[in-house]
């Protein structure tokens, strides 16, 4: 017997677009939208917004609630699409202990691309001096079960189209090839 992805994870580094497509994607698949960076505890806004980069210990409470927020939404009968930038296999593999058969959205996306992006946003608290540390810190998923990696540049519609595809067919898992 096959089952669906029950929730996902739009992940990836700043900048790669996380919010929008787990918006769209939320409205899409039917869900309900977590936006990881409303759950941040003031202290790493701060940190952030100074230009200095979490730690796994300041991520550590974050990732926490976010679990919790995943198993809230599950245990509704709610289909959660969360946005979060999850860039660790262990960050990953927390919040795969929150609900069964969650599914993960990577967002992969050149350095420079995602440096030029962060770089336009005026109303964000991750300044571009970050974007070099979100690189140093990210582990791709490559080998991990139920990820989708989706080329970051394409556009917003593209990538919700294959995403929300993939989440809803179980055979496509885990060698779905995104149509250009």
């Amino acid at each position: 017997m096959t089952q669906q992805i029950s929730s996902l994870v739009v992940m990836g580094v700043a900048g790669c677009g996380k919010s929008s497509v787990a918006r769209a994607l939320a409205e899409r698949v039917g869900g309900v939208l977590i936006e990881g960076d409303t759950f941040h505890p003031q202290t790493n806004v701060d940190k952030m917004a100074r230009g200095i980069p979490l730690t796994d210990e300041d991520r550590a409470g974050w990732l926490d609630r976010l679990a919790e927020e995943l198993a809230d939404a599950a245990s509704r009968g709610e289909r959660a699409v969360l946005a979060c930038s999850a860039l660790k296999a262990r960050y990953r593999s927390r919040l795969r202990a929150a609900t069964a058969s969650l599914g993960f959205v990577f967002l992969d996306l050149p350095q420079p691309e995602a440096l030029r992006r962060v770089a336009q946003r005026s109303s964000h608290f991750m300044p571009a001096s970050l974007v070099e540390s979100q690189f140093a810190a990210l582990e791709r998923p490559t080998a991990e079960p139920c990820t989708l990696t989706v080329d970051g540049t394409r556009s917003l519609s593209c990538i919700v189209r294959d995403a929300a595809a993939w989440c809803d067919s179980p055979q496509l898992w885990p060698d779905f090839m995104p149509v250009a």
